[in-house]
């Protein structure tokens, strides 16, 4: 039954020692990505579809909705 204090000790410590070499390496920058960013200029940018809005006044309607926003 010692054996098993034993090993549940040993393992805790050896978890904790690897818990603090992660925050370690996160903390000196060990995961930063350098890489995509030198990249990120090749890729193709999606392409964005712009709305095209009438001009005010060709339709009844924008003439009301006009009307209406100036009297409010």
């Amino acid at each position: 039954m010692s054996v098993i204090y034993l090993l549940i000790s040993i393992s805790i410590v050896v978890a904790v020692c690897f818990f603090i070499a992660f925050i370690r390496a996160v903390k000196s920058g060990q995961y930063d990505d350098d890489y995509t960013p030198s990249v990120r200029m090749l890729f193709d940018d999606e392409l964005v579809k712009t709305k095209v809005e009438k001009p005010i006044g060709k339709s009844p309607k924008a003439k009301r909705r006009l009307f209406n926003f100036l009297n409010l």
